[in-house]
């Protein structure tokens, strides 16, 4: 029953991905990859990002630094024209990602989406950017998947942010490295794309280094008691723990890992990066941990401080790495359309591709074959409840 639920699901997102096809084309759009939304003065693009639900921090984050983007390069606009933004909320959820990606192609008539946050949630728009020929842009979701799965490239998708892997060896390389492990637990979200995709990597960097995982553990998304999981964690001993999550589960983690008298060091990627992570914690239980990440706001590099600035006065908070990269990714695909000339999808994705050496707050972009960029990470340090630079590791 389950398998005939699963093949009719399928088969009715194909005819709705296939009828918006069919409807693109109805408007002359399928030479261009789209329905042209640049007439007049504006070129519309769309955003489809998590601004309620269990990961409406990113979400919200990343939509704030698009938005400032957009608003200082509107001040010059783009070959005479001015960006319009048509925003979703999927609600972090990858079904209304899907449903948001849908209505953003057929009734919004955008010529790009930028999101989502997430990788699940970017999945789920992939196919719909392949079928409509629509150029999907990601500022933060990191899973291999999204731009080239089973050796076939996405030629419409692309990201600003480096991949699980890179993220992943990062982390071991430093658990090796600097902390000096030998032996290490991996605390896995088995519910989540990104969380598998970093304990991977983590897990064969590790080992080539010649570390040994103690012990495997799995939590899912909602969870809010991991003490038995922990006390299994705990009694194999290990030096380190990999903990590849998102905030809201990662907080409660370590504040009953702290609790359980657990202070080894642990570590994770940009999925911890939201204040509601010491909301969560607790700045004592945060003591000793790491994360690898995008950018740091200390970073003294003059193009950061001056998008720290601008973001501060426009929101009043410190920019963190999602809002980075939706800046970024502003930045990116504004730099695209002008390249582009005439405002098409199409256009729009070769100028997408054809990016080099562009200078961006994370980092200088440039793309390898899989539509992945080839930066720099930072390592962070959590130190009386806030991230603090320790150094930036090159690819």
């Amino acid at each position: 029953m389950k398998k005939k639920k699963l093949a009719g699901m399928v088969l009715s997102l194909s005819l709705v991905a296939g009828a918006l096809a069919g409807c693109n084309g109805d408007s002359k759009t399928s030479s261009s990859g789209g329905g042209s939304s640049s007439s007049g003065d504006t070129i519309k693009i769309g955003a489809n990002l998590e601004l309620s639900g269990g990961t409406a921090s990113f979400g919200q984050s990343a939509a704030d630094g698009l938005q400032l983007a957009i608003d200082e390069i509107n001040k010059e606009g783009i070959n005479g024209k001015k960006i319009e933004i048509k925003t979703v909320d999927n609600k972090s959820d990858a079904a209304e990602a899907t449903n948001g990606s849908i209505k953003l192609v057929s009734q919004d008539k955008v010529v790009a989406i930028v999101g989502s946050a997430t990788s699940t949630n970017t999945l789920a728009q992939v196919q719909v950017a392949q079928d409509n020929k629509i150029p999907l842009l990601t500022p933060t979701a990191t899973n291999p998947d999204i731009t080239n799965k089973a050796g076939k490239l996405n030629d419409y998708v692309f990201r600003t942010c480096f991949i699980d892997p890179f993220q992943g060896t990062v982390a071991a390389n430093f658990a090796t490295d600097e902390v000096k492990a030998k032996t290490a637990a991996i605390y896995v979200d088995s519910a989540s794309d990104y969380s598998k995709g970093l304990a991977a990597a983590f897990k064969e960097a590790f080992t080539k280094n010649g570390g040994k995982i103690v012990r495997e553990e799995a939590y899912v998304t909602k969870d809010t008691d991991f003490r038995a999981t922990l006390t299994r964690i705990k009694s194999a001993k290990p030096e380190f723990v990999f903990l590849p999550g998102y905030y809201e589960e990662v907080g409660l983690i370590l504040k009953q890992a702290r609790e359980n008298g657990m202070d080894i060091p642990f570590m994770g990627g940009d999925g911890w990066d939201s204040p509601k992570v010491v909301e969560i914690a607790g700045a004592e239980a945060l003591k000793n941990t790491f994360i690898t990440n995008h950018y740091s706001p200390e970073d003294e590099d003059k193009k950061i401080q001056d998008f720290v600035s601008a973001f501060k006065t426009k929101y009043k908070k410190t920019p963190d790495a999602f809002a980075a990269l939706g800046y970024d990714t502003g930045y990116y695909l504004a730099d695209a359309i002008k390249r582009a000339g005439d405002p098409t999808p199409e256009n729009i994705r070769k100028a997408l591709e054809d990016v080099k050496d562009f200078q961006l707050v994370s980092g200088t972009l440039n793309l390898d074959e899989n539509h992945d960029p080839i930066k720099s990470a930072t390592i962070l340090e959590y130190v009386d409840g806030k991230q603090t630079f320790k150094t930036k590791i090159d690819p």
